[in-house]
């Protein structure tokens, strides 16, 4: 397993970063352990999270397995999602952020998180108020370093300039999606990120298992999987086009003798802004596909030739002429 700096922390991460959304839910607690396990033994030492999963079990359940090597790991969570039915037990104002976070970490049975993400941007709270109360978590020890999760290049930007400004602790990492399918972030959330030493681990690099060939001859998404049982992957992946990126890719991975999600994890983790693609999975099998990503060798050749096979996202401004192909 490769390790890679974590931002500007001088804390190292492996390349690949395990997605714990299934633990409690999908996966029950012996399969969440086993895919743990793997995960272990495969190298990695970095885990994401958040409060919000299955309900705090997802929480639970990687608390009690990193018990005995909690020193080992570099733990993330995630606040803003509702967690009860109290109209402020949701959002970034500082009176939930601490209580979100003390919660999450009795869930976990540790004293502090590596890494603490906003889970979304709030448009109730003002991001002074909700980055001085992440400044207040770093200050105390429970939050190491803090994070934004699903946050525009311009609202990134904006927390880094207030960090910067009163001298506080500055942002170490985003988590945006990114995969072949979804490559806005290509056009100024990495490029803002790079600029200003800041970490990206993406989640849903082979999204959300279309990339897999699951859904093969499927334009509809009317298949078993996660497109069919649930209304926000269906909006997400639901138009065609996607649907015929994936058959391409797959048909390519095929004549080159590539597992299509362990490509697709490669391709994602081959840009030179990101630092660990997150992987997830329901079982121990699905999750090997992820972990044999380290295998193959994304050169910048054969990451240019997955590209031309998707639509590149347009450029953040009209001059078309000065598109530049991502080098890996």
């Amino acid at each position: 397993m490769k390790f890679k700096p974590l931002g500007r922390s001088g804390v190292q991460v492996s390349a690949l970063c395990f997605g714990t959304m299934s633990f409690g839910g999908d996966a029950d607690e012996a399969s969440s352990a086993a895919m743990y396990q793997a995960c272990r033994e495969a190298g990695i030492n970095f885990f994401d999270c958040a409060d919000q999963y299955n309900k705090g079990r997802a929480e639970e359940i990687l608390g009690r397995l990193m018990q005995g090597h909690r020193d080992d790991l570099v733990i993330t969570t995630k606040c803003f999602n509702p967690t009860g039915e109290d109209v402020n037990a949701r959002g970034t104002s500082r009176r939930h952020l601490i209580r979100a976070v003390e919660a999450s970490l009795k869930r976990l049975r540790t004293d502090r998180v590596e890494v603490l993400f906003l889970h979304h941007y709030d448009q109730r709270t003002p991001l002074d108020e909700s980055m001085r109360a992440l400044e207040d978590l770093v200050r105390s020890g429970k939050a190491l370093y803090p994070a934004l999760s699903n946050y525009s290049a311009w609202q990134t930007q904006r927390a880094v300039d207030l960090q910067e400004r009163n001298n506080w602790a500055r942002l170490q990492l985003i988590q945006p999606m990114y995969s072949l399918v979804k490559r806005q972030a290509e056009v100024e959330l990495l490029p803002m990120a790079e600029a200003n030493g800041i970490g990206v681990i993406p989640y849903s690099p082979a999204a959300a298992g279309v990339l897999s060939g699951k859904y093969a001859g499927d334009a509809g998404g009317q298949n078993a999987g996660r497109l069919k049982t649930n209304k926000m992957y269906a909006a997400r992946y639901g138009e065609p086009w996607v649907f015929e990126v994936a058959e391409k890719f797959v048909a390519f991975c095929k004549h080159r003798g590539l597992h299509p999600v362990s490509t697709a994890v490669a391709w994602v983790g081959a840009h030179p802004a990101i630092t660990a693609p997150i992987i997830g999975a329901r079982n121990l099998e699905q999750l090997r596909d992820s972990l044999d990503s380290e295998r193959i060798e994304m050169t910048p050749a054969l990451r240019a030739e997955i590209s031309a096979l998707s639509r590149a996202p347009a450029p953040a401004t009209d001059r078309f002429e000065e598109i530049k192909p991502v080098q890996a």
